[in-house]
């Protein structure tokens, strides 16, 4: 694991952190390979029955890596989430594509299916990126001060690759989260069923682990086929079978932007994206 990720055991939990606070936890491909190997240590330790997701600092995290000095560090592929070549050596749409299949959609597809209950503690920025790792986790405790936005339609773009949204959000709340890119409050997010808790900021730990201490007396393996039989149901529901096709739109978004502007993104950086949030 890198230091982009912290791995501690409290007794029946472990508690995986981000670890670039600096950045407000800003996803880049060390960080996402770190995750996974996180969760896999977690999965292989029997005597860890919860798993924690958190974030250091003040925010749980700002999305993906778009503007930091670290933010491609991809020059590896360790490991497959999805059966895909090696992107490292690619050119184009071959080279993000194989991407973001890898380490956005692929792996958090994979750490939906960890076998034990996860937990997300939210504080802060919850935002895009941010959004896909608090959805693939079980329950999700937030803090007061959190706050959640995907705003990448500001880029041309219909949603983060993992796209959740109408199954976390329902369907009209997601089409004005993603037609307005406007923040909405942990508040807002317990309405909707989004947030299981919301607590004070300084009980948010705590909240966590009493939650996942509660959760992880129960047996193992009736959690895990319950968490399973979740799962099952929304992808019966279109869940798996949307994000395969919101995906595909996802990259006619990225291809028309560098075909239009030159640039992927259409050329806007952290800067100009909180400018045209204000």
């Amino acid at each position: 694991m890198a230091d982009e990720v912290l791995y501690e055991r409290r007794g029946a939990l472990a508690v995986v952190t981000m670890n670039r606070p600096r950045y407000r936890n800003a996803q880049n491909s060390a960080m996402t390979y770190a995750l996974d190997a996180a969760f896999a240590r977690a999965v292989d330790d029997g005597d860890v029955r919860v798993i924690v997701l958190a974030g250091a600092g003040d925010h749980f995290s700002a999305g993906h890596d778009i503007g930091t000095p670290e933010r491609d560090a991809d020059t590896s592929f360790p490991r497959r989430a999805a059966i895909w070549w090696d992107h490292t050596d690619r050119a184009g749409a071959d080279r993000r594509y194989a991407r973001e299949i890898e380490v956005y959609l692929g792996m958090c597809r994979r750490w939906r299916e960890i076998p034990k209950p996860t937990i997300a503690m939210v504080q802060g920025a919850c935002i895009a990126g941010g959004l896909m790792l608090a959805w693939v986790c079980d329950l999700i405790v937030a803090a007061e001060d959190a706050f959640f936005a995907d705003p990448v339609l500001r880029m041309g773009i219909p949603g983060v690759e993992y796209f959740a949204h109408p199954w976390a959000l329902g369907p009209r709340f997601a089409r004005e989260v993603l037609f307005t890119g406007d923040r909405f409050d942990a508040r807002r997010a317990y309405e909707i069923g989004m947030v299981n808790r919301v607590v004070p900021r300084a009980e948010l730990e705590s909240a966590v682990s009493a939650l996942g201490e509660r959760v992880a007396a129960m047996p193992a393996f009736g959690l895990a086929l319950a968490k399973r039989a979740v799962n099952q149901c929304e992808d019966q529901m279109g869940m798996r079978a949307g994000m395969d096709s919101v995906f595909g739109l996802h990259h006619v978004a990225h291809a028309h932007n560098a075909e239009v502007t030159g640039n992927p993104l259409a050329g806007l950086d952290p800067t100009a994206m909180k400018k045209a949030a204000s």
